[in-house]
């Protein structure tokens, strides 16, 4: 696609109105981390300029998110004892794991993530932000202890708030709510709420908590922390903030892909994002993903391709030079309202307001991992969300499989037709049985698929097992499948496997599950399997 006057002119619209968006956000978010508000800056324009420029998502805007900046947050306290230089040597390495991730085309496999798993890991991070929020928001410091901390903050604070803090915060959050959609085109919710905010406290209400100074100019280098001891142990924090910003990146890829109606390369993306993190670690900015907000405004001011997102760092860069002195009276109190906002939108209130109606197995999934991440940890809440969610996958593909099972006699009259048939013949004799297994076949059905057919296989003399319609089958079914055969044989049960090829065979064969099946009981159809059967039975 040529690149147009009327492009540029889309994507121009869409840098500058991102930027807009990206200012008070990218602020408030390196204050709620821990490590500063031009952190939040340095890493808006560092992430955003490197996913923009080697990103696989044309019109994706990057930036510090709220999943990443709590994240970040729990890095300095929790494995960084509050050193810095630690924290971004994490922020460093989980940029590389990302590269990684690309290069080895696992983006992909990010999607595979359940829905009721990211949904309450996004709402319970929208609680934790609104919960941190709260004491900032009464015109207190930001309690230690995250949001546990906080609410245990909650009485003393009640005792001890600043009025004018509580007034700025709370006009903040209402113009952020409230502002008329025919002005959000000119002017974003959130920059209109800081503008507001700022103005109510440098004109009025002077006694509140302001950010203080911010140093300004080109970021310092920052040499990380390469001691073996250390980077042991940094691993696992590195690896977790990676696949959390691999998801968030992606979620908003798709977001981008359904108003484009283009697609993402997800693997190009993580590369991208990596870069970008890796650079942000090494200038000492807060650790960044795909920005939904920002993507969506962007993509409706006509921004549809890389340079909109290249034009957005620019800006943010320029204002970062001589930004320092504008925003240091700005009270904590209006980015207390931001960010109150901000942790609303991220919960999943479109999963929330359909709770009644969604399946209890993912019901659970869901709270049980936004419980996990507001009153754990987001290492344990990710983890144990997978699990759970596969053991419920488990249960639903168990049901499936066994119903693809079908366990039938094949009466002597009909299957057989004998020669020699006589009055005194059984008419409901039926000593050849089939086992037809149709479909895929997985670890879900292994432990009760021999309880559901091992009584049908004894009543027979002869069990044709039917692999025609068997589309794959993992080590666990196929291992299954040598019990079903060990049964046969114990039973005195002969075995006749119809069918059987393509992937099914690769696996069986490989695990040499059929080695007691004599190869003259292997046939192709129905007809094979009556000729070896009277064969047997004679």
């Amino acid at each position: 696609m040529s690149y147009s006057i009327r492009t540029f002119r889309g994507d121009l619209f869409g840098g500058i109105t991102a930027a807009v968006v990206a200012l008070p956000v990218s602020l408030a978010f390196g204050v709620a981390s821990g490590i500063g508000a031009i952190a939040g800056l340095y890493g808006a324009v560092a992430v955003g300029f490197f996913a923009a420029v080697f990103g696989g998502t044309k019109s994706q805007i990057s930036g510090p998110t709220g999943p990443m900046a709590v994240a970040m947050a729990v890095i300095v306290t929790a494995h960084a004892d509050g050193d810095f230089t630690k924290a971004f040597t994490i922020v460093i390495m989980a940029g590389l794991i990302q590269v990684l991730l690309g290069v080895l085309r696992i983006g992909r496999f990010v999607a595979y993530t359940p829905y009721s798993v990211i949904s309450g890991f996004m709402s319970g991070i929208g609680v934790i932000i609104i919960l941190i929020q709260t004491l900032p928001f009464l015109g207190l410091d930001t309690a230690t202890g995250g949001p546990v901390g906080a609410v245990r903050a909650w009485p003393d604070a009640l005792t001890h708030l600043n009025p004018s803090a509580v007034a700025i915060a709370a006009t903040t959050l209402v113009v952020g709510v409230v502002w008329p959609a025919r002005f959000r085109k000119y002017l974003p919710p959130t920059l209109a709420a800081l503008i507001a905010g700022s103005a109510l406290g440098l004109l009025w209400l002077t006694d509140t908590p302001v950010i203080g100074q911010v140093p300004t100019g080109l970021p310092e280098l920052q040499r990380p922390d390469i001691s073996a001891g250390f980077l042991v142990g940094a691993v696992q924090p590195a690896l977790i903030l990676a696949l959390l910003g691999s998801i968030d990146s992606l979620l908003t890829s798709l977001v981008a892909d359904a108003i484009t109606r283009t697609r993402h390369s997800p693997n190009r993306e993580l590369v991208g994002q990596g870069i970008g993190n890796t650079v942000a670690g090494f200038i000492g900015g807060l650790p960044g993903a795909g920005a939904t907000v920002g993507t969506v405004v962007n993509l409706r001011a006509g921004g549809r391709t890389p340079v909109s997102g290249v034009l957005c760092a620019g800006i943010l860069l320029a204002l970062v030079l001589e930004l320092g002195r504008f925003v240091e009276q700005v009270p904590h109190a209006v980015l207390a309202g931001i960010l109150m906002k901000v942790g609303w939108d991220i919960i999943d209130w479109r999963f929330i307001t359909r709770m009644h109606r969604v399946q209890r197995e993912h019901l659970l999934v869901m709270v049980l991992t936004m419980g996990l991440t507001v009153f754990l940890d987001l290492v344990t809440a990710v983890a144990i969300g997978l699990i759970v969610a596969g053991m419920a996958s488990a249960r639903h593909w168990e049901r499936l499989e066994l119903d693809s099972v079908i366990s039938v006699p094949l009466l002597d009259s009909t299957f057989l037709t004998p020669d020699d048939e006589s009055d005194d013949a059984d008419i409901f004799s039926a000593r050849v049985g089939l086992v037809s297994m149709r479909g895929s076949f997985s670890v879900a059905s292994s432990g009760k698929m021999i309880d559901a057919i091992g009584a049908d296989i004894r009543d027979h003399e002869v069990v044709i097992l039917d692999f025609s319609d068997t589309v794959h089958m993992d080590d666990s079914a196929a291992l299954v499948i040598e019990q079903m055969v060990d049964v046969a044989h114990d039973q005195e049960t002969e075995c006749i496997v119809m069918g059987l090829g393509g992937r099914p065979a690769v696996t069986m064969q490989a695990l040499n599950v059929l080695r007691r099946v004599p190869k003259d009981h292997f046939v192709a159809d129905i007809d094979e399997a009556r000729e070896v059967a009277m064969g047997i039975l004679a």
